[in-house]
């Protein structure tokens, strides 16, 4: 091996040696550590539950706000069949376009998270950061026709991803 090659090695070598120290000086002096957590949340900003929920775990009202007559009785038959927790059926006081709306407050984030997957994120979402309950309403508009699979579902949950917590709140510690 000729000289310069050796040289040309250990030069190499002395600059991965100072970037990885430069990495670990960078990461240990982190000053946005607390970014995104209940630490570094502003004042008077919600703490937003961003765990998934199981569909066991899930507590949701069915409301009809279509021209069609048991539509809410039906799909909330659906939702039990698929073991969420169905609290009241009833009707919305007014219309929607849309294929649903998902009301929800700081403590349903994660609740919301995955009933988007049962409306293929078709679902309009209505985050109201008073609101102090856990519970998910599902308001059914007139473009709505059926839940999604099993599959369908899951492929939905891979395309969105993990909860996050809406803007003007911030995640709330992960409870053990």
């Amino acid at each position: 091996m000729s000289f310069a090659r050796v040289r040309a090695l250990v030069v190499v070598g002395l600059l991965a040696i100072l970037a990885l120290v430069f990495v670990v000086v960078a990461v240990v002096r982190d000053s946005q550590g607390n970014a995104g957590t209940a630490k570094s949340c502003p004042d008077g900003w919600p703490l937003a539950d961003v765990t998934l929920r199981e569909t066991k775990d899930v507590k949701i009202n069915v409301l009809n706000a279509t021209d069609e007559v048991g539509r809410a009785g039906s799909v909330a038959d659906d939702f039990r069949n698929r073991k969420f927790q169905v609290k009241k059926v009833g009707n919305a006081p007014k219309g929607v376009d849309d294929v649903a709306v998902l009301r929800f407050g700081p403590k349903g984030v994660g609740s919301a998270h995955l009933l988007r997957a049962y409306f293929l994120d078709n679902a309009e979402l209505d985050y109201d950061d008073k609101r102090t309950d856990d519970t998910v309403d599902v308001v059914l508009g007139s473009a709505f026709q059926q839940l999604a699979t099993t599959t369908e579902v899951n492929q939905s949950l891979g395309d969105l991803g993990s909860p996050a917590a809406p803007p003007g709140s911030c995640p709330a510690p992960v409870k053990k």
